[in-house]
């Protein structure tokens, strides 16, 4: 049996309908879009690369053990496959309207957590294909690697010849305990396989301690509760969303200019987009203190490939204060340097690590209730999310169709009424911004000024390069 992760589970814990918690992407492609049957045919084809979505949760009984993944035996493609066609214009904002709404929805728990939309209708003779996933069963960087196991990487597509598929029959209850606690000892003797190297390298050893202390130490250091802001509170069930996007190239020549790296150049237009929004609410940046979630990769290469989530998360705050552009990503470059020097990321992973040990019972418990009590108080730790994942530097091909766009959607939760997902592909960077409808950010603004942002810093580069030309002259 395949058993869920803790971490895993806590994205089925934390779900309630005000906080649906899957991840999405919308995939814009060259026309003419393909026809219902080339569709699912596609789907079908690649579903043996999949085996997670052929699947459902199973929970154990009494919560003695964390869920595992059966085979569904009722699998039916057609009820993941969805078909929409845009109104006129089928411009961009109608595109975001749409997908705030089917964002609002949750997937059914009884079914494999996926869904499929086929949407025609865009501008300028385009299509798009949304994948719906729920969290439980991948992170960013898995959904992307998922996504490259349904599209091709050369024009001429592959076979849509399915390979024939039998599920296995569903374990009974017995069985899932058994399974459950068989498993929770398999966890434990891998830690505990690890006990003579502590002997054998004590010195590695305490320094290993030593830094999850440091990593520990600096996450409980930014647990403070924050000034309130308008984007923080609780949140409803509906859904905003808006895109814009940048120039990898433009990205580039900043970091070339300026140093650091990529992602430093993407959170500072994260930050820019977040001082715009206080000032266009009339809140003082000066001010205000905004904690940013990101979350960070930590699967290893023995982990690449796997459906699940290999995450952490690094606490950060927003240098939302800074007006200058320039100053303002050197102030980024700084602490997010100072943030993998912390340890953070490590601590993070071995807290998940441990929480594999733990009870389920106790651990899910724990979760719901927290999760009740955000919805009369909610949390005024973490203000925003921001996730920046990593996508191919390549066209992929739709049934011989090229995929313009890859936008992402991120979800949020109690006391974070936007959070921005980032994700590059083939020479762009994408940002998606979602936002809570009831409260409504102008997740519009967050989006534009972001990619204006990356415009900024590309000119002031271009300017302290000419200034230097000039200098060594």
């Amino acid at each position: 049996m395949d058993r869920l992760h803790a971490l895993d589970a806590e994205f089925l814990h934390v779900e309630d309908d005000h906080a649906p918690m899957h991840i999405a992407g919308v995939c814009v492609f060259e026309n003419p879009a393909p026809s219902r049957q080339e569709f699912a045919s596609l789907l079908a084809s690649r579903l043996h690369l999949l085996p997670r979505y052929r699947q459902r949760i199973r929970p154990v009984p009494l919560e003695l053990g964390r869920p595992v993944w059966v085979d569904d035996e009722h699998f039916d493609l057609e009820y993941h496959l969805r078909y929409a066609a845009l109104p006129e214009p089928g411009d961009q904002r109608v595109l975001e309207t749409m997908m705030g709404r089917l964002m609002s929805h949750r997937l059914d728990r009884a079914r494999p957590l996926w869904e499929a939309w086929l949407v025609e209708g865009l501008a300028d003779n385009r299509w798009a294909i949304i994948f719906k996933v729920h969290h439980c069963m991948v992170d960013g960087v898995a959904g992307v690697a998922l996504l490259s196991a349904l599209l091709d990487v050369e024009e001429s597509p592959a076979s849509l010849d399915a390979e024939p598929w039998a599920p296995r029959g569903a374990p009974n209850g017995l069985t899932l305990v058994v399974g459950a606690w068989a498993g929770l000892a398999m966890d434990a003797t891998r830690w505990l396989v690890q006990a003579p190297q502590l002997v054998v390298h004590p010195r590695r050893a305490v320094q290993q301690v030593v830094n999850l202390g440091s990593g520990l130490g600096g996450f409980l250091r930014h647990l403070s509760i924050t000034t309130p802001l308008s984007i923080d509170g609780k949140i409803g069930a509906r859904r905003n969303w808006a895109t814009s996007s940048a120039s990898m190239a433009d990205i580039a020549k900043v970091r070339e200019q300026f140093g650091g790296t990529i992602n430093d150049v993407v959170m500072a237009a994260v930050t820019a987009g977040y001082r715009t929004l206080l000032l266009a609410a009339g809140e003082e940046p000066q001010g205000a203190t905004l904690r940013c979630a990101i979350p960070v990769s930590v699967r290893s290469e023995d982990g690449k490939g796997v459906a699940d989530n290999r995450v952490s998360v690094l606490l950060y705050e927003l240098p939302v204060h800074i007006a200058d552009p320039v100053e303002r990503l050197r102030s980024v470059q700084d602490r997010i340097s100072d943030l993998k020097g912390s340890h953070m990321a490590d601590a993070g992973k071995s807290i998940a690590e441990v929480s594999d040990l733990l009870p389920p019972m106790l651990v899910g418990g724990f979760t719901r209730l927290f999760v009740r009590s955000e919805q009369l108080v909610a949390q005024r730790v973490i203000n925003t999310i921001a996730t920046n994942v990593p996508g191919p530097q390549f066209p992929l091909y739709c049934l011989g169709r090229k995929m313009l766009e890859y936008r992402p959607f991120v979800p949020i939760t109690q006391g974070i009424r936007v959070g921005t997902a980032i994700l590059s592909y083939d020479g762009r960077m994408f940002f998606g911004v979602t936002g809570d409808y009831d409260s409504d950010p102008d997740v519009g603004l967050l989006a534009a000024t972001m990619a204006e942002e990356i415009g900024t810093l590309r000119k002031a580069a271009a300017r302290q390069r000419r200034s230097s030309a000039k200098q060594r002259k």
